[in-house]
């Protein structure tokens, strides 16, 4: 239940933002999606981990991720709050999807080999 709650939080927060709605909640939402999204990603990569570890790298992978971004983005003179969301979103659905790949792989290689 709170997975669902802290998702449809980070989900409004993108849509806020993306959307250039003027709310008192979309600083703390946009926020919460900063951070949840990457910190996400990451963790999903990081299975093997216990769980402690895995929150704590999560969190920090997630920091980095953003600052990345951000550096990235004004290195190159095209910095904007609805761009940085954006690319915060695309690089952490990435992240995702590789950990994804790369679980799915083992899984079927395991399989394969029994």
């Amino acid at each position: 239940m709170a997975a669902g709650a802290a998702t449809a939080i980070a989900g409004v927060g993108a849509v806020l933002a993306l959307a250039d709605i003027g709310s008192p909640l979309r600083a703390p939402f946009t926020l919460f999606f900063l951070l949840v999204a990457p910190a996400c990603a990451v963790g999903a990569a990081l299975r093997g981990l216990d769980p402690l570890s895995r929150s704590v790298v999560a969190a920090g992978g997630a920091v980095a991720v953003d600052v990345l971004v951000a550096q990235a983005m004004l290195a190159l003179h095209t910095w904007t709050v609805r761009g940085g969301v954006a690319a915060v979103a695309a690089v952490s659905l990435l992240l995702f999807l590789l950990a994804h790949v790369r679980h799915h792989r083992c899984r079927t290689a395991k399989s394969r080999a029994s």
